[in-house]
């Protein structure tokens, strides 16, 4: 007779999923807002919309995305509690960018194997993020898929939601003539061309995440495994100061600086980026020697140093440079947008295929 089938021995473990839930509890209540509503362990997440009875016209704002390829890193480290705000970050400033102010996110995991202390500091970091960005954990799914991923893999992906008064929505349609680009300085590769970055550094290169880096200052995969910042307070604070002086922003991800500036940028008008104004990380340069990978390459794919970028009205930059330091952003002006001419081709086209046009000029300063 043939031994008796259950869930377990299917391959998922459902003592193991509550063991993780357990584990994670304090981080989740440590990442809530006053609007949150509800215990912990429901089957939804509840926030009171009543809140929004002070916006006159509030638009909500929506966002999915997930860490991609940079989860290798952290399962060939071992080392799971800073991949979640990434996981944040790469939701809430995205969300900011039109002006709105995030307010709850949930996550989901999908894994081979539940395993309860991992699990829970893949969530410590989520609650991690979600605290930075002032944003409520408000729920979550754990899936356990055996036979699909192997027993020590995992993926991250999450949706968040905010509001913005529609009058201060902030969009490509209030960019003019004369408005000043201000860059805001990344962390490092944030979460975006790990595909790239792995095949140079570790397959062709053959680097070893444990090896020390002088030009570094620390090893390989503690600089990959660099938490992308979250830029959502500063973001916000540059509103409040600047008013409508603030046009827009632009979150830096995946397809590189021109991909995504140009994006928010009317059709008419154009920008060049001045390299000499900034010096990307020495994590670029390293990728780019490890791998013969052309500065074009890299610049279609990274970031290259520059996090986000704030559209802003000439006269108000002197006043966001100044608040923005005093909050730790190193920042400064790299373009000066103007009406497109003829000719004005961008380096990348924009994302979506709607937006002006960016090209990076000059060259990087040493």
């Amino acid at each position: 007779m043939s031994e008796e089938l259950d869930y377990a021995a299917a391959g998922v473990d459902v003592h193991a999923g509550e063991k993780a839930v357990e584990l994670m509890r304090a981080s989740i209540s440590a990442a809530q807002r006053p609007e949150t509503r509800g215990d912990f362990g429901g089957f939804v997440g509840l926030f009171d919309a009543s809140a929004l009875a002070r916006y006159e016209h509030p638009l909500l704002a929506t966002s999915t995305d997930g860490v991609g390829t940079k989860i290798v890193i952290a399962q060939m480290m071992d080392k799971h509690d800073t991949i979640g705000i990434d996981l944040v970050a790469m939701i809430v400033d995205d969300i900011v960018v039109c002006g709105a102010e995030p307010l709850f996110l949930t996550d989901y995991i999908a894994c081979g194997k539940v395993q309860p202390s991992r699990i829970a500091a893949i969530v410590s970091g989520i609650a991690t993020g979600c605290q930075m960005a002032a944003v409520a954990l408000l729920g979550g799914e754990t899936a356990e898929h055996p036979g699909i991923m192997g027993e020590d893999e995992y993926d991250l992906a999450a949706a968040g939601t905010g509001v913005v008064e529609a009058a201060n929505l902030r969009s490509a349609e209030l960019v003019h003539d004369g408005d000043v680009i201000i860059a805001m300085r990344s962390s490092g590769l944030h979460s975006n061309g790990y595909s790239l970055a792995r095949a140079a550094l570790l397959d062709v290169a053959g680097m070893k995440l444990s090896k020390h880096l002088d030009d570094l200052g620390r090893t390989l995969g503690e600089e990959l495994l660099e938490p992308t910042r979250i830029y959502t307070k500063d973001c916000l604070a540059l509103c409040d100061e600047l008013g409508r002086s603030l046009r827009v922003f632009s979150h830096i991800t995946g397809g590189g600086i021109a991909a995504n500036v140009s994006r928010v940028l009317p059709a008419n008008l154009h920008a060049d980026l001045d390299r000499s104004t900034w010096t990307p990380h020495p994590i670029f340069s390293l990728i780019g020697a490890a791998a013969s990978v052309s500065p074009a390459a890299q610049e279609q794919t990274f970031n290259m140093g520059l996090g986000m970028v704030a559209v802003v009205d000439p006269r108000a930059a002197d006043a966001a440079l100044r608040l923005l330091a005093a909050r730790g952003i190193d920042a400064w002006v790299c373009a000066t947008i103007r009406v497109r001419r003829d000719g004005d081709v961008s380096d990348s086209p924009a994302k979506g295929g709607r937006g002006g046009s960016v090209t990076l000029v000059g060259m990087h300063s040493s």
